[in-house]
């Protein structure tokens, strides 16, 4: 017992300044088992970062949360100690009728995050969840259960989100998409930004203030990564969207390194020291999202690709395009070279891409979605004579893009639609083997999502993308302003609504239809709604 406690010692200075003058009376440590637990009162309130739920079944779901009174201070302002927090999942926004209940554990090993997945709930409806520690309640957050397996659908309705660079904007675009209630949501990754803090960036027209600013310096330790998380999560409207829905989360570069690949950052450090911060940024990813314990980091390893079904209607597989990549091509710059062909090239590895394809060969749903992270358009981005494309998306890896679209093509994957990020535009397309001379029908349809707001407030089409959409025939709409994207899908019709604010540089940014793309199912040829 003493083993355990010692363990667990707490401070008494610091429990003086975060818990109040009442801490060395009012924090016990029982001992459950082999485990201490803190009890506290807090001087501050502990669940500043929200709640969220994630990963919908159709028996349960993952709810989220994390204590932290002091976000920014090392230690967020919580023991060096377990916490117990109770949990309830209520069939009414009043909880009058509450259905599942339990206490869960806050361990500092895990940044006193808790991820429990509830289940023995009924299929295809809507809970409310919340979360308590102490005295002190968690806002209540709405969660919903997947449909039954194989349930035939009227309809489903979801959103696209992601890339939310803190500084280049508001979270407007988050209120409002939580206004929506869609089913769940798919973030396509990007949730975080690494870099430092500044009070200025450089857009392309030249110098602007930032909207608001990093905290800190860039990020590379564990502390680093929470707190960065912290000042995100702190956010109203995001906490808004995340207690609207249930999310389906995979990353991108952001949440560890601009455009990092495997174990190669962009700025050439040696592997092990990078693997070093791959790990904190496993570590803390997986703290600060409702994900499962199937994704429990495993030193620089986190398990982010996985399937999910929605009814018959929908299959979802989430990718992941970061762990198992080789390096970009063309020095990563967006300039004519001759290594797109290159044969040892891998997007996704090996592994994943067959476990891709055997699960679409055998998928019975309607849908066929594959939620990831970067361009699968091969978008050539010279409108001249020149063919110049996006090294760090699909286009500058044409071995494993084209193995991929030939095995939908061959197998006759029927009603592929590929939702995409990354690029802070919205864009609809057919994917061909070669997008600059497509023949026959498209293989599959690709919906890419713009930013929350990263890139600011943005235009309606730069003239160098309407040069480019000219030049490549294989892309139907391009629009470079902020927002999200409501996908409402039923067994006969996909269609992709491209909701786009005025601006995000100001509070009060408007948010309008920018436009409605859609596919008949059968018929992955686009058309404006």
């Amino acid at each position: 017992m003493s083993l355990v406690l010692d363990r667990y010692a707490l401070n008494r200075r610091r429990l003086l300044k975060t818990f109040g003058a009442s801490a060395v009376t009012a924090l016990s440590i029982p001992l459950i088992g082999e485990q201490a637990f803190a009890q506290a009162v807090f001087a501050q309130y502990p669940f500043q970062l929200g709640v969220a739920s994630g990963d919908p079944w159709p028996d349960g779901f993952v709810i989220w949360t994390r204590l932290a009174p002091e976000p920014f201070e090392i230690g967020y302002g919580m023991p060096t100690a377990p916490v117990a927090v109770d949990w309830e999942v209520a069939a009414d926004r009043g909880f009058k009728t509450v259905v599942a209940k339990g206490t869960a554990v806050a361990t500092p090993e895990l940044g006193h995050s808790v991820h429990v997945e509830v289940s023995g709930l009924e299929a295809g409806r809507d809970y409310w969840y919340r979360f308590m520690a102490s005295k002190e309640r968690s806002l209540t957050g709405r969660a919903r259960t997947a449909p039954a397996a194989g349930a035939a659908l009227d309809r489903a309705r979801f959103a696209v989100v992601g890339c939310q660079n803190y500084e280049q904007g508001y979270y407007t675009a988050f209120r409002k998409m939580a206004q929506d209630a869609p089913d769940f949501v798919f973030h396509y990754g990007d949730y975080i930004y690494e870099g430092r803090g500044n009070r200025m960036w450089n857009s392309a027209d030249g110098p602007r203030e930032n909207a608001r600013q990093h905290f800190g310096g860039e990020i590379y330790s564990l502390d680093d990564y929470r707190r960065r998380y912290a000042q995100y999560k702190m956010d109203a409207d995001l906490q808004a969207a995340h207690a609207a829905a249930p999310w389906f989360v995979v990353w991108d570069d952001h949440e560890t390194d601009n455009n990092w690949v495997s174990d190669i950052d962009q700025d050439g450090a040696d592997p092990k020291i990078f693997n070093l911060r791959r790990q904190a940024a496993a570590q803390a990813y997986y703290e600060n999202m409702p994900l499962r314990a199937s994704s429990f980091p495993a030193g620089t390893s986190i398990q982010i690709y996985r399937r999910a079904a929605w009814g018959k209607l929908l299959e979802l597989n989430l990718l992941d395009t970061r762990q198992f990549r080789t390096d970009q091509p063309c020095g990563d710059k967006q300039v004519a070279c001759a290594t797109l062909d290159r044969p040892e090239a891998e997007v996704i590895g090996l592994k994943q891409e067959k476990w891709l394809v055997d699960g679409l060969t055998a998928s019975k749903a309607t849908w066929n979605v594959l939620a990831q992270q970067v361009m699968m358009m091969d978008l050539d981005r010279d409108p001249g004579p020149g063919v110049v494309v996006n090294p760090d998306s699909w286009a500058g890896y044409r071995t494993p893009r084209n193995r991929l679209l030939k095995q939908i093509r061959d197998r006759k994957i029927a009603n592929t639609v590929v939702l995409t990020g990354d690029e802070h535009q919205n864009f609809a397309g057919e994917l061909h083997l070669d997008g600059a001379h497509p023949e026959g029908r498209p293989i599959a349809t690709e919906f890419v999502t713009t930013s929350i707001t990263s890139g600011g407030d943005g235009v309606d089409q730069t003239d160098t993308f309407a040069k480019i959409q000219a030049a490549n025939p294989q892309l139907k709409f391009n629009n470079s302003q902020r927002g999200y994207a409501i996908c409402d899908v039923t067994d006969k019709r996909w269609v992709t609504e491209f909701k786009v604010l005025d601006a995000v540089t100001r509070r009060d940014g408007a948010l309008t239809t920018r436009k409605k793309m859609a596919i008949e199912a059968g018929d992955p040829r686009l058309v404006e709604a």
